[in-house]
């Protein structure tokens, strides 16, 4: 695979992005793709390990990566794409979105820089639509089967076009007034823009997967009805429950949950209409809580709104600054230090943060904090928290966004109207085929396991859409 001692001819190129004093001027992406020459370098890097453990352990979806970095070395970009298309519905979203789990278990992260998949993924994708590789593919039999697909994200995106490929007729039902879940309201544009989604969609609907926007399964239309209607439910509606902050002034104006931000600063962006009140960080000191990637994504968001300072606070410890190209746990995901985009863009990070109140009339104006210490538990289970007495501080604060990730799917009618079970986690029960107890209802994504990567849901979606044909066929033969 690759070049023969490629690895050491060639050094890993990083991401690059626009220059800083640029970027904060627009909402357009801020990575800029790789040259084709320098990508063909970087696929030589992949050097020919016994066993792949980019693929077999790092990627969910099983991408076929040294095959395809072979292929980009060859400068055979065509077969590249083939063979990526194998097992990515979307490799545009993911070599764009994806943390990259592939590059942290590359052999080469052993004792030197990984090879640059995700940015191989990223243009072989983007190649493959500017030569029109990527083709409708309709499917070669129709079933007569009809599936209802409830939430549009990467889950219900992709299970979506398994099922139609597989000569089942799908609709994709989505609440919201476009088709992408939180691909489109969750990401900012500086990092997919949605252009990305759309483009996606035309192909999509010329396979004959068809989209119902604006429909709230379980009040516009009820679970019975669409058991009348369908063949089989496929339930990926995400995990909606945010996680709250339960301390005394949460309910001030200007303390919001950050999805509710992000997603009405990207429908800012597309020009889409909304009725919530304006939330916006233009000369304001914003705090962010929760450090991670839709954290990071406030921090990109309010910069680019004119924030006149961003902090962001995590509760849990800061992780390892490691500055080696090596990963230090391989060949799993390591805890270390990790600076986004967003970070570079003007940002003060702290950790060991915990909130105590909330201040102001009627408006959140000021936060009170205090540091903490993680200290071993008493019976071996996980660490215990500890505030550090007199280490109290406050931080004058006029936007407060909560970022602290989601407990599981939403308890919404859509399972309360079902009698579908939920498991001890408060998401939805599934058996080894993605079924539910309730017979013809399945779930997957986020829906069954909380949140998770993007590549989680596919591979999620993808595997529960094979169990829903073979369900399907099932009672065609019976």
């Amino acid at each position: 695979m690759g070049k023969t001692l490629g690895f050491l001819e060639f050094n890993r190129k990083e991401q690059e992005y626009r220059d800083v004093s640029e970027r904060l001027q627009d909402y357009r992406e801020v990575a800029v793709s790789m040259t084709p020459e320098s990508l063909v370098d970087q696929g030589g890097r992949c050097m020919e390990c016994g066993t792949p453990f980019c693929h077999n352990l790092g990627c969910p979806l099983g991408n076929l990566i040294p095959e395809w970095n072979d292929a980009v070395y060859r400068n055979q970009w065509k077969e590249a794409w083939e063979r990526m298309e194998l097992t990515n519905n979307f490799p545009e979203f993911t070599g764009r979105i994806c943390p990259a789990i592939c590059e942290t278990s590359c052999t080469l992260s052993i004792n030197d820089a990984p090879v640059a998949i995700r940015n191989i993924e990223w243009e072989i994708a983007e190649k493959a639509f500017r030569e029109g590789w990527v083709k409708v593919r309709k499917p070669k039999m129709e079933t007569g089967k009809r599936v209802a697909v409830i939430g549009s994200g990467p889950a219900g995106m992709a299970a979506s076009q398994q099922l139609r490929r597989m000569g089942h007729r799908v609709t994709l039902f989505e609440k919201s007034n476009k088709i992408g879940g939180l691909l489109r309201y969750g990401i900012p544009d500086f990092k997919l823009d949605k252009s990305i989604i759309d483009r996606r969609m035309k192909q999509m609907k010329a396979e004959g997967v068809e989209f119902e926007t604006g429909v709230k399964i379980g009040d516009d239309i009820s679970i019975r009805y669409l058991q009348n209607k369908f063949d089989a439910i496929l339930i990926t509606v995400g995990a909606g429950k945010a996680r709250d902050l339960p301390v005394k002034g949460r309910k001030l104006k200007g303390v919001h949950f950050a999805l509710d931000y992000l997603s009405q600063s990207n429908k800012n962006v597309s020009e889409e209409s909304y009725t919530e009140p304006v939330i916006n960080a233009m000369g304001k000191k914003v705090l962010v809580i929760g450090g991670g990637d839709t954290g990071s994504d406030c921090v990109g968001t309010a910069n680019r709104q004119g924030a006149l300072s961003v902090h962001q606070f995590e509760i849990m410890p800061k992780p390892l600054d490691w500055k080696e190209s090596r990963n230090p746990q391989w060949p799993d995901w390591p805890s270390i230090l990790r600076t986004s985009s967003s970070h570079k863009e003007g940002c003060y990070r702290d950790w060991c943060v915990t909130t105590n109140e909330f201040v102001g009339k009627k408006g959140v104006t000021k936060g009170k904090f205090q540091k903490v210490e993680w200290v071993p538990s008493k019976n071996g289970g996980r660490p215990e928290l500890k505030k550090v007495e007199g280490s109290e501080f406050d931080l004058e604060v006029d936007l407060v966004l909560l970022a602290m990730g989601f407990e599981h799917v939403e308890h919404n009618a859509i399972i309360s109207n079902s009698e579908i079970n939920l498991n001890n986690r408060g998401n939805i029960a599934v058996d080894n085929n993605y079924m539910t107890n309730v017979k013809g209802i399945f779930a997957a994504g986020d829906a069954n396991v909380g949140a998770s990567l993007v590549v989680h849901a596919m591979n999620y979606a993808r595997n529960a859409a094979n169990c829903i044909h073979d369900y399907l066929m099932e009672t065609v033969e019976d």
